[in-house]
């Protein structure tokens, strides 16, 4: 049964998933692809704390880290406690982590807890049953790869209502899907909602203080979430 950890808080469903221990790893490139343009490779960020630079391997035993993987949404979090290593992708959707997460599956790499962020890419492909077995997939192979996963939901976008209400209906799904599969989850749509000034002019992405808060959410669920 989820444990609802949202009084201590923070707006948090945690459950207990599946597998074991860990380290740090490479990735694959995300590539977009859109009408009319050439394909555009992107170049993930990888970021450990504030403290140590980002060619560095963490000094934490592998067993102790933490790992959070995602889209854009993620580049500017910082997480010191619990030690975590933060993997961004630009423009990556849900099979794109899939593919990064295959790299350091392949690799041998194990975390103590692994927290994905997606959807703001995927909700554009107007698909969303797809969308939902996509990140499906992320999940069960993240449950291959540490004993605790956490999905972090979206933020409420403001670049038009299409995009707004398949965020929205995207949020209401994990809501009920992932604490029903033993998968910890970050409800990130109620600390945002009816603060703009959480997100930058784009209407999409994290000022500082939202990627602050995000930070602070996602510390809390690596904290509570076991």
């Amino acid at each position: 049964m989820a444990l609802d950890a949202s009084s201590s808080g923070s707006p948090v469903h945690c459950s207990v998933s599946v597998t074991g221990p860990l380290q740090q790893g490479n990735w694959v490139t995300v590539r977009r692809h859109s009408r009319g343009s050439k394909h555009h490779s992107s170049v993930p960020f990888k970021t450990l704390n504030r403290f140590s630079p980002l060619s560095e391997a963490p000094t934490e035993k592998p067993d102790e880290s933490a790992l959070v993987i995602g889209d854009s949404i993620v580049r500017n979090v910082k997480i010191e406690t619990p030690a975590t290593i933060v993997q961004c992708l630009p423009g990556a959707r849900a099979p794109d982590i899939l593919a990064n997460l295959k790299v350091l599956a392949n690799a041998k790499r194990k975390y103590s807890k692994i927290v994905i962020h997606a959807g703001a890419n995927d909700v554009r492909l107007r698909q969303s049953e797809i969308t939902k077995n996509n990140i499906k997939e992320v999940c069960e192979l993240a449950s291959m790869m540490s004993d605790t996963v956490i999905c972090s939901g979206p933020l409420p976008a403001y670049r038009g209502d299409e995009m707004h209400s398949r965020l929205l209906s995207l949020n209401g799904w994990m809501s009920k899907w992932f604490p029903q599969s033993n998968i910890g989850f970050i409800d990130n749509w109620t600390s945002f909602w009816g603060r703009p000034d959480l997100l930058k002019r784009d209407g999409l992405h994290p000022s500082w203080g939202g990627a602050a808060l995000l930070s602070r959410n996602m510390a809390h669920s690596l904290r509570v979430c076991t």
